[in-house]
């Protein structure tokens, strides 16, 4: 009777998690023990910068497979002064000041790194940054996500949301990312430079979450968009603090990136 009853406990967990299985796109898990938001807030137009994409690149290619998530943010405050960064745009500059306003700090910057939306310090700073990653890793999630049916249509890409836990008071942030990028920078502080990016967000939006865990987001695609080199990376954030609760990632089925049905 015990084993009977501990198998019908399984089944029925069985059937509620595939009431949320995705038919459409690669599944994120609905939580991790721990996790690791990095956003880099950078610019082609700064000297300082490369230092710190570079310090980002070897921790994305050290981090796959772990629940560690990379956002390089390009603001537009650097584009006076020679060169417009085509990646840039006035959101994040204005995603930065948030940061200054959550973290009381009077300085926006670049390179500037803030992992899991409270601790923040130079983007280039290598042990700093590895010691948030080991910090976030081992904390407990507070929110879980679930991203699935994620897919390209005409100028928009679709996804649904599934979140558990804690989310009073908080908004559902979602960026769509283009994995790896060059750029042969003619002007500015950088001028005669070949830049490498990773992670590079591209879109981002946000919708609150309240008392509706579930939900369905169209995101707009950039120019040149291709499913095979992108992906999405959403995270649970508090309004008040900006404290980061969970995080996932997701990336375009095969088929599609492909080109294929």
């Amino acid at each position: 009777m015990k084993n009977l009853k501990i198998f019908s406990g399984l089944l029925l967990v069985t059937l509620a998690f595939a009431a949320f299985k995705p038919t459409i796109g690669t599944p994120s898990k609905i939580a991790e023990k721990g996790f690791a938001v990095v956003e880099l807030f950078t610019s082609e137009g700064c000297s300082s910068c490369p230092p710190a994409d570079a310090l980002v690149a070897r921790v994305q290619k050290e981090s796959t497979g772990k629940p560690v998530y990379i956002l390089a943010f390009h603001v537009d405050y650097w584009n006076r002064l020679g060169w417009k960064d085509v990646f840039s745009d006035a959101a994040f500059s204005q995603r930065q000041q948030q940061y200054s306003k959550w973290l009381n700090s009077s300085e926006v910057y670049t390179p500037q790194a803030i992992v899991n939306g409270r601790t923040e310090f130079v983007g280039s700073e290598e042990s700093t940054l590895r010691n948030a990653l080991k910090k976030g890793l081992i904390a407990e999630a507070k929110t879980g996500i679930v991203l699935s049916n994620l897919k390209p249509s005409g100028d928009k890409i679709s996804l649904q949301y599934h979140t558990e836990g804690e989310r009073d008071g908080s908004s559902l942030v979602i960026a769509l990312v283009e994995k790896n990028a060059s750029t042969k920078v003619a002007r500015g502080e950088n001028a005669g430079r070949t830049l490498s990016h990773v992670q590079i967000v591209r879109k981002l939006q946000s919708v609150e979450l309240g008392n509706n865990p579930n939900g369905s987001v169209n995101i707009t695609t950039p120019a040149g968009f291709n499913a095979e080199g992108f992906e999405v990376i959403a995270f649970a954030q508090n309004n008040t603090n900006g404290s980061i609760t969970g995080a996932t990632r997701a990336e375009f089925p095969a088929t599609i990136s492909n080109g294929t049905k």
